[in-house]
């Protein structure tokens, strides 16, 4: 029996984000889904060697990586739209979980009770959920400056709307991420190679 998992994820690099938006940079899927996963690691990892919380980063990359796989069947909806009232937002909830199962249909039955956890929202736990979705947050305020970078006005509200809901998710995590990490990608790629080079004179001598 053939099992369409993969192949349906492979699509995922078709579908672009920010569909309401002119992009001066261009995001599929495929590449958030991955920004988001290395991000979720990360943010766990500090919640657990930092902040002793009891989580295991490995799980949580690995629901990440699949937060937005059902999209290869709904497409991306923008959140203006998702979220514009309650009843499109429930009623997108429910396409949403549909897709999510069957996505976890096309996997042999032998695999589905591992993905279950990975694939459906709704077996996830409030952590686990927070900090993806908080890694969700980070990974389209680094696309929305990045396009603010490139001269594109369009996303200057998203900046500031993405900026909020990550100060009102209150965690200790974000805080420590944005601390650390974020400044890093006003940079370009030569400003980053210089800086380095400043750490660490003695590198390669």
């Amino acid at each position: 029996m053939n099992n369409h998992f993969f192949a349906y994820l492979s699509k995922m690099r078709w579908i672009h984000r920010w569909g309401m938006k002119r992009n001066a940079i261009q995001e599929n899927v495929m590449e958030h889904s991955f920004e988001v996963a290395a991000i979720a690691h990360c943010l766990a990892i500090i919640g657990k060697s930092i902040y002793g919380r009891d989580i295991e980063p490995e799980k949580i990359m690995a629901a990440a990586l699949y937060h937005d796989a059902s999209e290869v069947l709904t497409g991306d909806l923008p959140s203006p739209i998702k979220y514009h009232n309650r009843k499109i937002r429930d009623a997108y909830k429910e396409v949403e979980y549909a897709a999510e199962q069957e996505m976890l249909s096309t996997l042999p039955e032998a695999l589905q009770p591992i993905y279950r956890e990975f694939l459906l929202h709704d077996q996830q736990s409030e952590s686990t959920a927070a900090l993806i979705k908080a890694a969700d947050l980070i990974a389209s305020l680094i696309k929305c400056k990045a396009e603010i970078n490139a001269g594109n006005r369009e996303f200057a509200k998203a900046v500031s709307d993405v900026e909020q809901r990550l100060d009102t998710m209150n965690l200790k995590e974000v805080v420590y991420f944005r601390e650390h990490f974020l400044k890093s990608f006003d940079l370009t790629l030569d400003e980053l190679i210089t800086h380095s080079e400043k750490l660490f004179p003695d590198a390669g001598r």
